[in-house]
């Protein structure tokens, strides 16, 4: 079987949540209980009541699923069956007979809808006032547990999801492409490029995992150092990653120990699930303390809606047990051409010098003028810009 996945099926599929659920979503909201908001009024422990109270009459009242569902649909999707298990996956061909295939890995919280605003641009870049060029055929499936992909048993980790993203691309055809990730598909789209350096042209990334376990792992074992590194940039890295530990980190150990637990109060309420991807939100984008700085409301309750309706709040935090349990120990090298953007608000930020310890072969590096961890949705142009900068070169 080799490494890749073994594709059994490859079906048309378009996204249609029946009326039965979204007119029960507005009536839980309707009806919801709300905490005490403690005298906060702040995001200091939490998501304020007022704000959520306020998005979420918004999302019982006045936004609309449908023309948002219409909007996802207007790209070509499939469901493919990959290892026995089904995958969401928006496959939309570009135009141009140049184009490259480019496989996008979204991250947790989010789903395919992270990079809806930048699918377009990306295959017809003509119709956006670009070079054909440039032109990528666009593959982003959904990981196995999020939004509308099945939810998997134990044993499904970064390792057996990149297995199945390399049988999907063969599937569909593909020998030779690029690969993006930011997040949870950092990690995968890391792990394929490591081992699959033939097909895979060239991988770029908006968060580099293994300089980021790296900050982590030098803060737990010194309070100090921050403070003793001698880079900027290092100093930095290390300043956030002791932010991420003290204030940022409990959603993920939550998921890494006990996502059943979790899942319990995500899935049967609306309040709740809109809270939990709500702080992410709020704590990861460059926002400057308020996520209406850097999303849409619409943004915000399109990957919050998607996550409600596919029930998979507890499937898709599995994904951070597996990463504990089920995916190896050692981090593999990857000497394929690497293309990095920085966006400065990343939840820590990447090092370079850490980053070419595992990235042989970095050919690319940008430093954003702004944005956060949810590139593609908060700054769609940049993201889009430096995708095609970075393999303009490969092609």
């Amino acid at each position: 079987m080799g490494f890749a996945g073994v594709v059994t099926a490859i079906e048309p599929y378009r996204i249609a949540v029946p009326d039965d659920d979204v007119d029960d979503l507005r009536r839980r909201l309707r009806a919801a209980r709300w905490p005490d908001d403690g005298g906060i009024g702040n995001w200091s422990q939490g998501v304020p009541v007022a704000y959520l109270r306020d998005l979420c009459t918004y999302w019982a009242d006045g936004y609309d699923w449908r023309p948002r569902e219409a909007r996802f649909n207007r790209f070509d999707q499939v469901m493919a069956t990959i290892d026995g298990l089904p995958i969401h996956v928006v496959h939309a061909r570009s135009p141009h007979p140049t184009a490259l295939p480019l496989l996008l890995t979204h991250g947790w919280p989010c789903t395919f809808v992270e990079f809806i605003d930048v699918i377009g641009p990306l295959v017809d870049p003509v119709a956006y006032g670009g070079d054909e060029a440039d032109a990528f055929h666009v593959v982003c499936p959904t990981l196995p547990g999020c939004g509308f992909s099945a939810k998997p048993g134990p044993g499904c980790g970064v390792e057996a999801e990149a297995r199945m993203w390399a049988g999907l691309m063969e599937g569909l055809g593909y020998d030779r492409y690029g690969v993006q990730g930011g997040d949870a598909g950092s990690l995968v789209s890391t792990r394929l490029a490591a081992d699959q350096p033939d097909p895979v042209i060239g991988l770029h990334l908006n968060m580099v995992p293994l300089m980021m376990f790296r900050a982590i792992a030098a803060v737990r074992r010194s309070r100090r150092a921050a403070e003793d590194a001698t880079a900027a940039d290092e100093r930095r890295a290390l300043q956030r990653a002791e932010h991420y530990e003290r204030w940022d980190s409990s959603y993920a150990k939550q998921q890494w120990t006990r996502p059943q637990t979790v899942g319990y109060g995500l899935t049967d309420s609306p309040i709740g699930q809109a809270a939990w991807i709500l702080q992410c939100f709020w704590a990861w984008t460059d926002c400057n303390g308020n996520p209406d700085n850097a999303l849409t409301r619409d943004q915000m309750l399109d990957e919050i809606s998607v996550s409600w309706f596919t029930a998979s709040a507890a499937s898709s935090a599995r994904f951070y047990w597996e990463l504990i349990t089920n995916s190896p120990p050692d981090f593999p090298t990857v000497t394929v051409p690497t293309g990095i953007a920085v966006f400065p608000e990343e939840i820590i930020p990447p090092v370079r010098a850490w980053c070419e310890q595992g990235y042989t072969d970095i050919r690319h590096w940008t430093e954003m003028p702004r944005g956060g961890h949810f590139a593609a949705t908060e700054q769609p142009a940049l993201f889009t810009d430096d995708l095609r900068a970075f393999f303009r070169p490969l092609r």
